[in-house]
């Protein structure tokens, strides 16, 4: 039954029953008015709710409104914004910018309820439309193109449909003539939110996910990154944008709905990434690579250098058949689901392309000349622009990631040799640290050992905790070791199926429950800036000092504690079923000087280190990369 496209508009937020919001005028806040902004405040169980904020409010004005429109308990809770933790001054907020509402409590439950508002609370009424783009950017053109066919479809009683494929939620949204136009997936349907559809429970929002440095409910804006970083469109990847977007079709689970009504739709606002659906004919793992065209395969690869792709399987590469006269057998690849990107700190990345004999071709002139273009600072601040909320430990990572690429490009490595030097290696069933890692832990040490302090100066241990870090992970490192021993330790990856991993898309088949030790939290800093040598330091401080330095000891919890129970009956817990990953080297709990000093003796190292590289690769030519054809 089609819904009551004339109903008028009504509270749109997360296990709150509604009629359709699809009918009549909305009130569009658009912050017209000085000083107010219209935000969109999520909590840890996926509520949503739209709201407009005076330069009055302050974080208590806020939650209390949560409070009288979802009966959301504030005690004890949390307003934050990325990094930061709002108290009385909002005035970092921007428009259209998504809050997170997370409650301080050790006993969070999955399941706290989101009751329907009464007529009192009127007031709280979110008024904006069934999908509103957050942020601004002259990019999101064709994604606000896309949002109106979707729209008019919705009108028109278009449903869209879910995807059956993955670990998390995820619904293909149509136009009117039915096609698939775009992919939308909600933020607490990642794998292990509150609302996963498909069994995947036992973590909130803000805690870790499937990779213990990127947390879950925030893969969205990853995504979105990823797409504002393929300047030019070098890399394909389809446009992305983060929105608020209602409909009946998204997941509320048992526990946290307790007041649906039987046989009713249930309209549900969602924070959602969306991206645009490329029609397509199969993905890699369904295709021969020799086919693959070397500059798609290095524009791809150039891009999962830079952001760290932690999860680049061939499921995640759609393959188009090119037609035409002269196009015979030639294919066009497209790069999706980049929502494990950009972690908080360096983990083991997953490269498909790391053994095709495309990544093993020297990169074109055009390719190196972009690479030499790639700025990470104004990269940087172009991400901290458009996505306020992204945290600075994985703007660090790109700023890091982005000067390996650069100066390895220069040094003369090929794509497979820059990737390889990223991947950690496997001896003994014990993962060790990669080259870059390595050279990150080396450079660690001398800055450690030039911020020593003169005798009778008393230190913090929590400052230079470094090495101790080490002691955990069962990596014999020692930081008097000479550079070169490290190097020699690790000098080459060994395969196991693409890169010693196995594809996160291949969780469902290899899944243990397994207990684990109760582990210790690691500490993240917010105040995170990335510099790159003394001309950009200058640079580094005069945005620091429209950046908040407080709270350097945040902590969230990893992996390593104790299993959980699910939420719901039938339900997989988060912690039954990931092994414990290794950090060997941080990067957040650096302050600016630091960073900086870090950078410089980063750079240092690495000529060192790519001499290495070569040699070895030379030395191991009996490998054979290119022992297939490929097209050139």
């Amino acid at each position: 039954m089609s819904p009551n496209l004339d109903s008028p508009v009504q509270t749109q937020m997360a296990v709150a029953p509604f009629k359709s919001p699809l009918g009549g005028e909305f009130k569009r806040m658009e912050g017209k008015a000085t000083g107010r902004r219209r935000v969109f405040v999520q909590t840890e169980t996926g509520c949503v709710l739209g709201m407009e904020l005076d330069r009055s409010d302050n974080a208590h004005t806020v939650k209390r409104r949560l409070q009288l429109a979802l009966h959301f308990p504030i005690e004890e809770s949390s307003l934050t914004f990325g990094d930061m933790v709002l108290k009385n001054d909002l005035s970092a907020i921007r428009n259209d910018s998504p809050l997170l509402l997370t409650r301080n409590t050790m006993h969070r439950s999955s399941s706290t309820p989101c009751l329907s508002p009464t007529g009192r609370d009127n007031q709280q009424r979110d008024w904006s439309g069934p999908i509103e783009i957050l942020g601004k950017s002259s990019s999101f053109a064709k994604t606000k193109q896309l949002v109106k066919e979707i729209v008019k479809a919705m009108k028109a009683g278009v449903e869209p449909l879910p995807v059956h494929g993955g670990l998390g939620g995820a619904y293909y949204f149509r136009n009117n003539r039915g096609e698939s136009v775009a992919i939308v997936k909600p933020t607490d349907e990642e794998p292990f939110a509150p609302n996963n559809p498909k069994g995947f429970v036992g973590k909130g929002l803000g805690q870790p996910g499937l990779k213990r440095s990127v947390r879950v409910g925030e893969t969205g804006f990853r995504e979105v990154a990823a797409y504002l970083l393929d300047y030019d469109h070098f890399a394909n990847v389809p446009p992305t944008a983060l929105v608020k977007i209602t409909h009946s079709i998204f997941n509320v689970n048992d526990g946290v709905n307790v007041n649906k009504p039987n046989n009713k739709r249930q309209f549900v606002s969602k924070i959602a990434s969306f991206q645009q659906f490329i029609p397509h004919d199969f993905d890699a793992s369904d295709h021969g690579t020799s086919s693959f065209p070397v500059a798609t395969v290095h524009r791809i690869g150039i891009l999962d250098v830079r952001i760290f792709n932690t999860d680049r399987h061939a499921g995640n590469l759609l393959v188009r058949k090119l037609d035409g006269v002269g196009r015979f057998g030639q294919v066009e690849l497209i790069p999706i689901d980049h929502g494990l990107c950009l972690p908080e700190s360096l983990e083991d990345p997953y490269f498909e392309w790391i053994h095709w004999p495309q990544a093993s071709i020297p990169f074109s002139d055009d390719e190196l000349e972009y690479i030499e273009k790639l700025d990470p600072i104004r990269d940087s601040e172009m991400l901290r622009s458009e996505l306020p909320m992204i945290r600075e430990a994985c703007l660090r990572v790109l700023v890091l990631c982005t000067i390996f690429l650069k100066e390895a490009a220069t040094y003369g490595l090929c794509l497979a040799e820059i990737g390889e030097m990223m991947t950690r290696e496997f001896r003994s069933d014990e993962e060790e640290p990669s080259e870059l890692e390595v050279v990150c832990i080396e450079a660690r040490r001398l800055v450690a050992e030039k911020e020593l302090p003169s005798p009778g100066v008393e230190v913090d241990d929590d400052e230079f905790q470094f090495e101790i870090d080490y002691e955990d992970t069962g990596y014999d490192y020692n930081p008097k070791m000479p550079f070169s021993d490290c190097m020699n330790r690790n000098p080459f990856h060994v395969p196991f199926g693409a890169n010693g991993r196995t594809p996160l898309s291949k969780l469902e088949e290899s899944i243990e429950e397994e207990e684990e030790s109760s582990g210790e939290e690691e500490k993240i800093s917010p105040d995170l800036l990335p510099t790159i040598n003394k001309e950009t330091i200058s640079k580094l401080s005069m945005s620091l000092k429209t950046t908040s330095l407080g709270e350097k000891n945040l902590k969230y919890p990893s992996f390593s504690g104790p299993k959980q129970e699910s939420s719901s009956s039938g339900h997989r817990s988060a912690n039954e079923q990931l092994p414990t990953s290794v950090s060997f080297v941080k990067l957040a709990d650096m302050n600016e000087e630091e960073w900086a000093m870090f950078l410089e003796k980063f750079q240092e190292l690495l000529l060192p280190a790519f001499a290495k590289r070569k040699s070895v690769t030379i030395g191991q030519r009996q490998r054979q990369r290119l022992g297939t054809s490929c097209q050139f």
